[in-house]
């Protein structure tokens, strides 16, 4: 464990952005499981968190802090890839880069459910797909 506080980690990375994945405490760290292990390298969010709710898009080489679902700094992650997609366009390599689906009707299924749940879903919903290296892990 590094012991650095949410505060210090950002004090030293002032452009850094923190968010959790999931939308849930178990979801949360099940990815983050995935992420810790290698398995995790990409991920994806609804446009409208970005131009409705005004949360930072993601920008290649930034380093921005998953928490836990507590809020506790979890893993840095560092932006590779930033690209926009609409939901009906995804592919089997960037879902296969997410780790946690067999394949794209599975990533399908749990996406809409996913979206349904925080602010609806639309086939052709815009996406915003992010891959990304993880920096440094403070468990």
């Amino acid at each position: 464990m590094t012991g650095k506080t949410l505060q210090q980690i950002i004090d030293a990375n002032p452009e850094a952005e923190t968010f959790r994945f999931g939308d849930s405490a178990r979801l949360c760290a099940d990815i983050l499981a995935l992420v810790r292990a290698g398995k995790k390298t990409a991920t994806c969010e609804a446009m409208r968190a970005y131009t409705q709710e005004g949360d930072a898009l993601p920008v290649v080489g930034r380093r921005d802090v998953a928490l836990n679902w507590d809020g506790t700094p979890a893993v840095m992650l560092e932006t590779v890839e930033v690209t926009t997609r609409r939901f009906d366009q995804m592919d089997e390599e960037f879902v296969a880069a997410q780790g946690e689906f067999r394949d794209l009707a599975h990533w399908r299924e749990g996406y809409r459910a996913y979206f349904a749940r925080n602010g609806g879903f639309s086939e052709d919903m815009e996406l915003m797909c992010e891959r990304f290296r993880m920096v440094e892990d403070y468990a």
